[in-house]
């Protein structure tokens, strides 16, 4: 990947490569010893002086993925040098673990950068679980990666959720502020109780289908299983949770509809939206995933 910057403040190259640029100490150090930094196109040490109008140019390279690219769909939202942001489908993990090498999102983008000749990482900036689908943005360059989390950490994030629900809310909106802490034993479930992470949820009612509700849901925090946690605490589970809910047979019902955010490197505003939305069961209310 290859970053170009004009100077805004003088200071020693380093520093404008910290400061400007928001490498990391590492990526410095790094790109030191590879000769990847330029001063108006001559290579330069750190240490050299660079004033207000130069061209600065850094070449980051990126360590392919410690897991097999696979062939397979991918639904494409977006995608620029530094982004890739897909369109998830559920039943499908988004990247392998220790025990679990293949058949994931993140082997399929593996797939999809060798074919298309492009010497990316492979770097999930948000995640979904495996039966929640919709938007699911990626980073081609650690060094993206880290913008993305600055972002995040900032609140830059806009994430916006789409459930059905069995029953409906006490009130066309509001917010669940409720602690969420992992339950005891080994389960991996979660709960609310005074003692967990802080946990808030705002949501909005947007329609009614019989016995069931279509919510809008944006988390403020993110913590793990909140959405499904926070809509069973209002009474109405999302449809088809087999952990919170009833478990209905049409499979979870939450999709990741938006994710809003400045882009890293441009500032320029982006929205991102799924293709899918949750349904109501035996109704063409909504269009079935995919």
């Amino acid at each position: 990947m290859v970053l170009t910057h004009t100077v805004v403040h003088a200071a020693p190259l380093g520093q404008v490569l910290r400061r400007e640029l928001g490498l990391s100490a590492t990526q410095v150090r790094v790109g030191k010893a590879a000769g990847a930094f330029r001063i108006n196109g001559v290579p330069a040490f750190v240490n050299a002086p660079a004033v207000p109008g130069d061209v600065v140019t850094a070449v980051l390279e990126e360590s392919p993925p410690a897991f097999p690219a696979e062939d397979g769909p991918l639904a494409i939202l977006y995608e620029d040098e530094a982004l890739l942001a897909v369109d998830k489908p559920a039943g499908l993990w988004c990247h392998p673990t220790a025990s679990r090498l293949t058949g994931t999102l993140a082997n399929r983008a593996a797939g999809y950068f060798a074919a298309t000749g492009q010497p990316c990482g492979i770097h999930l900036a948000t995640r979904l679980d495996r039966d929640t689908f919709g938007v699911v943005l990626l980073a081609k360059h650690a060094h993206i990666h880290g913008l993305l989390n600055r972002l995040q950490a900032g609140g830059q994030l806009r994430k916006t959720y789409l459930a059905t629900v069995s029953g409906a809310p006490p009130a066309v909106a509001g917010t669940v502020d409720a602690p969420i802490a992992r339950r005891g034993g080994r389960s991996l479930l979660r709960e609310i109780r005074p003692d967990g992470q802080p946990a808030r949820t705002e949501y909005r009612l947007l329609d009614r289908s019989g016995d069931y509700a279509l919510l809008e849901l944006r988390p403020v925090t993110g913590r793990t299983h909140q959405l499904r946690v926070h809509c069973a605490s209002l009474g109405c589970p999302i449809l088809g949770d087999r952990d919170y809910g009833r478990g209905e047979p049409c499979g979870l019902q939450l999709c990741a509809a938006a994710l809003a955010l400045p882009h890293p490197l441009t500032g320029v505003p982006l929205e991102l939206r799924s293709r899918q939305r949750p349904r109501f069961p035996a109704s063409n209310f909504l269009p079935s995933n995919g």
